[in-house]
């Protein structure tokens, strides 16, 4: 008896650990990944109106986005609202946002809505990854279009030939497709623990 309470015991304790850095960073990333998933079937359309939204926590419609609305919301459901996250990084720093769109202040309505302010962010808070790193699930990548747009996804679980899948929305709704290597990366970011 007294050695089945002390495995318990040990049992107990074992559970009651913290979860160590990489399997919540893996779990995040699973929740993450999921989340733009989702999106696959239900954001059916490109849409970059300007729009009013609720503040924090405020989206346009399921139905229609932008790629940076991709992220947004599987962050969202990750724990992080970009919409506030950014409109308050923008109060406390305004000056190192890019200075693209004519603005005197922050807007919560647009401003996360916007690639270079993600970017931007992102490279604040988060960590920067370097042209040779691999991409892991769940990491957002951001590229330059040969048009000279700029567009944001965020990397899959799945993999073509190696390379991570993207989910984003680059006009056709939420896609999961292999575009990693198609359009020049100017931006790769992993989520701080």
């Amino acid at each position: 008896m007294r050695t089945s309470r002390r495995n318990l015991m040990a049992g107990l304790a074992i559970a009651a650990l913290p979860a160590s850095a990489p399997a919540r960073a893996g779990a995040r990333a699973a929740v993450i990944v999921a989340a733009a998933r989702a999106q696959i079937g239900r954001t059916l359309l490109y849409d970059a109106r300007y729009v009013r939204l609720a503040f924090p926590g405020g989206d346009v419609p399921l139905d229609r986005g932008v790629c940076t609305d991709v992220v947004i919301r599987a962050l969202r459901d990750a724990g992080m609202d970009l919409q506030s996250l950014v409109h308050e990084d923008m109060r406390r720093a305004f000056a190192a946002y890019p200075r693209l769109w004519p603005a005197a202040a922050p807007d919560p309505n647009i401003d996360h809505r916007r690639v270079p302010n993600l970017m931007t962010y992102l490279a604040r808070h988060h960590r920067v990854l370097g042209a040779g790193a691999a991409v892991e699930a769940a990491d957002i990548v951001a590229w330059r279009l040969p048009g000279g747009a700029h567009h944001i996804g965020l990397a899959s679980d799945s993999r073509s030939d190696g390379r991570p899948l993207v989910i984003h929305n680059i006009g056709n709704g939420t896609r999961e497709e292999d575009i990693l290597e198609v359009f020049r990366r100017i931006g790769h970011y992993r989520l701080a623990d």
